[in-house]
């Protein structure tokens, strides 16, 4: 009897786990925002899609449960699938009410609330910022005596770069606090470190790690979306001593989190550190962890990385939510390309990019307000070439700004 998979989403996203899920027989069902009835899902591919009322982008818990419990009814879900990060606690609500398989409560944690991931990684000995729940006022005010500003104030439960605040003294760190009034318990505070970001996005089965691409961003995400600028990431040196570090401490966060099968997007920084006879900054070479997720990285990043390698992560997750450990799970056979990804909103509804013609180019957006392109080759020095010049064209031709949001949907 085929199984039959539960898809969560928000978002408009996760077509090809869906196709996937299809090709291989299983019935695919998809519970998404009433907003999102006329996207293009690929409806050749869902055999019923149930529609819940947007509240900003906030669904209530247990309206979720009576829905699903209602369709529970006649169908027998053997599988629920968070496709988008907001959803992750619901899906893990719904396993634990139905009792299907997968990820509970308890571990979901671990991958979704920055305040509970932080802990436990210093708790196994991989290095983060200092941090501290917003809760305590004695804690706050001795943490502010004893840590050097400026801190980032960000929200437990929130993706991406919504809701994060950078202050840069005590009566900032005490406005901001304040204007939490009593939400704040649902944030953290944590030291600002500059330096370059990367993320590792990766293939788990059985507890092992079957399959890591590391990037780095060229511009922190916090200034892309606070500070306004180009996005841009690409592949990093394969071989390089970076790489090994970064996969070794990927290795390290996902195994201390505890995902035994799924994918992850987890980024880490390394650190500037300025020298006391200098005031140009150098890398002291080391990496901190900031943040890891049981899902697909946004913003194109699984292009990116198919770009690369080959790999579609998401019709890879989607073979994983089937096997679920009870046969062998294998992937195409991995390249070794090197990838690179651009993106920006736009000043013009339709951005034409007929002048970005270079054979490199492997993917382009398609979406009102934004450009955005793929270069792949099998130089890494190329690449970096076509992003650095890409960048810089972007400003010129394309390039538009807006405030970002408090919370997605406001």
């Amino acid at each position: 009897m085929p199984l039959t998979i539960l898809c969560i989403s928000g978002y408009e996203k996760g077509h090809d786990f869906m196709r996937e899920c299809k090709e291989k027989g299983c019935r695919v069902l998809l519970l998404t925002s009433k907003s999102l009835e006329d996207a293009s899902w690929p409806k050749e591919s869902i055999d019923e899609i149930f529609y819940i009322a947007d509240k900003n982008k906030e669904w209530e818990i247990k309206e979720v449960i009576y829905g699903i419990s209602y369709v529970a009814r006649k169908e027998k879900i053997d599988r629920i699938v968070a496709l988008d990060d907001y959803d992750v606690e619901k899906a893990a609500a719904l396993r634990e009410h139905l009792r299907v398989p997968g990820m509970g409560d308890t571990t979901t944690r671990y991958f979704r609330d920055k305040l509970a991931m932080r802990i436990r990684a210093k708790e196994t000995g991989i290095p983060v910022p200092e941090f501290l729940h917003v809760l305590n006022y004695d804690a706050i005010n001795k943490f502010a005596r004893s840590v050097t500003f400026p801190y980032i104030i960000k929200p437990r439960l929130l993706a991406g770069a919504h809701g994060l605040k950078k202050v840069n003294n005590t009566e900032e760190l005490w406005n901001r606090i304040n204007e939490l009034g009593d939400e704040k318990s649902f944030f953290l505070m944590e030291r600002f470190i500059p330096g370059n970001i990367y993320h590792v996005d990766s293939i788990v089965y059985e507890n092992e790690i079957r399959f890591a691409l590391a990037s780095k961003y060229g511009k922190p995400p916090f200034e892309v979306a606070h500070l306004g600028k180009v996005f841009t990431s690409r592949t990093v040196k394969r071989g390089s001593a970076t790489e090994q570090r970064l996969l070794e401490l990927n290795e390290k966060v996902l195994k201390a989190m505890g995902l035994v099968r799924g994918v992850s997007h987890t980024e880490f920084i390394e650190a500037d550190e300025v020298r006391q006879d200098s005031v140009q900054p150098r890398r002291d070479g080391k990496f901190y962890f900031l943040e890891t997720s049981a899902r697909v990285g946004g913003a194109h990043l699984s292009n990116l990385v198919e770009a690369a390698s080959g790999i579609n992560l998401w019709r890879e997750w989607a073979k994983i939510e089937i096997l679920r450990g009870e046969g062998e799970y294998l992937y195409p056979e991995v390249k070794n390309d090197y990838a690179g990804i651009i993106l920006s909103l736009a000043k013009q509804e339709s951005p034409d990019l007929s002048a970005y013609n270079d054979d490199e180019i492997v993917w382009r957006l398609k979406k009102k307000n934004h450009a955005g392109l793929i270069v792949k080759s099998e130089s890494y020095k190329r690449v970096e070439e076509l992003i650095e010049s890409y960048t810089k064209r972007f400003y010129k031709d394309f390039f538009a700004t807006q405030p970002m949001k408090e919370r997605p949907g406001d």
